[in-house]
């Protein structure tokens, strides 16, 4: 019985059909849903604290204003995927607030740019054009996945943040036309994001649960094609602001038609992301640890008066 409805299932996804909470998936679909979702609403939330320490520290009110309510927006986008891994992980006993606390548990992985450290106010604007920008190319593809409620909330994420985007590139351009002093920092900015940014998308082999999701159709582009398209949208832009991009290496091939660039340590990237080894990472962890044990009380009266109202 169980091969017979695996088979339906797969028929559904070879039509190009999507997939419902509702409906019967394997268990190998649903775990490799949970833990895709799950490192992707985790890294929005803590993707929100390398920005955050500039809220206060921003150059005026209109930018502080504007950081203000992109980390708001990545916050947001956080809870949203944890309902939507929430739904799939009921069957397992997790709630919303045990796959937060996998967080600072060590139970989850986010993203290596997040665990960096955002020293200047170049920083700022390169995560938001740069960072941001990977996010959607990376956020764009899987809106062709195959499980219907993570393409819902898709939508809604790469629209605002696209927005982000535009306001990071909006800070690299004032920087870019700016001082010397100014173009400087934006050029120290970019060496220090490069690497990051090559490894955001992750090892340039296909994993045995890469290909897994590949062929569920829960992704549809490996991380190399992803890389690939980051590469022939951004190193012209980035070009054309007089920066130079830190690697040697890096050169079209029109033959291969691809970008041979040289490889980051993808050992110590590993690290980062795996054993939280990155420059922020402990700091930012246990702050998500104080926010979440420090406001359960507001939870817990939300709960209370959802209860007694209902």
């Amino acid at each position: 019985m169980g091969d017979v409805r695996e088979q339906a299932f797969m028929e559904r996804i070879h039509r190009g059909e999507k997939i419902e909470a509702t409906d019967w998936m394997p268990d190998e679909y649903r775990k490799l849903l949970i833990k895709l979702i799950h490192m992707h609403g985790v890294s929005e939330i803590m993707g929100a604290y390398p920005e955050k320490e500039w809220v206060p520290k921003a150059p005026n009110l209109k930018r502080k204003l504007a950081i203000m309510a992109k980390v708001q927006d990545e916050v947001g986008h956080g809870q949203l995927l944890l309902r939507v891994v929430e739904d799939l992980a009921t069957p397992f006993g997790k709630t919303r607030d045990s796959l937060i606390e996998d967080i600072y548990l060590g139970k989850v992985k986010f993203h290596n740019v997040f665990h960096m450290e955002a020293k200047t106010w170049a920083d700022a604007g390169v995560i938001g054009w740069l960072v941001d920008g990977a996010a959607i190319i990376n956020q764009a593809a899987l809106l062709e996945t195959s499980y219907a409620p993570y393409a819902r909330v898709l939508k809604r994420i790469c629209a605002e943040e696209s927005f982000h985007m535009q306001h990071g590139e909006n800070i690299v351009l004032a920087l870019a036309m700016g001082t010397e002093k100014q173009k400087q920092m934006l050029q120290e900015s970019l060496n220090y994001w490069w690497e990051s940014l090559l490894f955001f998308f992750g090892p340039q082999e296909v994993t045995p649960a890469a290909e897994r999701m590949l062929y569920y159709r829960i992704r549809t582009k490996t991380n190399e094609e992803l890389r690939q398209k980051f590469l022939d949208k951004y190193i012209p832009r980035i070009r054309s602001l007089g920066l130079t991009i830190p690697d040697p290496d890096l050169h079209y091939d029109e033959v291969e038609n691809r970008w041979h660039y040289r490889t980051p340590d993808w050992n110590q990237f590993s690290l980062i992301v795996t054993k939280n080894q990155g420059p922020k990472s402990q700091e930012r962890i246990e702050f998500r640890r104080q926010a979440h044990e420090g406001q359960s009380w507001v939870r817990e009266a939300m709960r209370q008066t959802s209860v007694t109202t209902g």
